[in-house]
């Protein structure tokens, strides 16, 4: 009797352990990230919860800065690991120097004509000062690499789950080794 009172007792216990461990995963593989929707550049709204599950590198980025060249090595960054879940995505930001003045549709087909973007590109948007996006206030100031954005083309790497793990620089070439070392790190997991 005190032996099948013990198993009881243990299977309880074990139970409970399993629920607590099941909402512990589930808070987890759900994050603030994936809460935000955005308007892609023809301003179609687009809710990031369609990227969970995938490797993203969060780029702001300008038409009419020295760091321009930055879209060729973005894409080709998107075509090395896109069908192994990878994304790029892509926020246009007049915030430095003015060097964003255009419209979506002319952002849109300076990427188009000049470096063939294929990874998605969202409207225009504020990724500092009063009129920052919530998006980039949660990169900025609630994911695990705060600070503000200092020029075009700051870059952070998040994880399938939705969590930043890596935060670049913008003079950080997206096809450096280290980057890349990184992502297939994350597409492994």
């Amino acid at each position: 009797m005190v032996w099948s009172k013990r198993i009881g007792q243990f299977f309880q216990y074990a139970f409970f352990l399993f629920i607590l461990g099941g909402f512990s995963m589930n808070a987890h593989a759900q994050t603030p990230l994936f809460d935000f929707e955005l308007n892609d550049i023809n301003g179609k709204p687009v809710k990031l919860r369609q990227y969970q599950g995938k490797v993203l590198l969060l780029v702001n980025t300008a038409s009419k800065c020295g760091l321009t060249p930055q879209y060729a090595s973005l894409q080709d960054l998107y075509e090395a690991y896109q069908e192994e879940g990878f994304e790029v995505l892509a926020f246009p930001a007049n915030n430095f120097g003015n060097q964003e003045p255009g419209t979506n549709e002319e952002i849109e087909s300076f990427c188009d004509l000049r470096f063939k973007i294929k990874f998605p590109l969202f409207s225009k948007i504020s990724v500092k000062g009063k009129d920052i996006h919530p998006l980039y206030k949660y990169l900025t100031t609630q994911s695990q690499h705060t600070g503000s954005i200092k020029w075009n083309f700051s870059k952070f790497l998040v994880d399938r789950n939705g969590e930043v793990v890596a935060r670049y620089s913008p003079m950080k070439n997206p096809m450096d080794a280290d980057v890349r070392k990184k992502i297939e790190e994350l597409l492994k997991t």
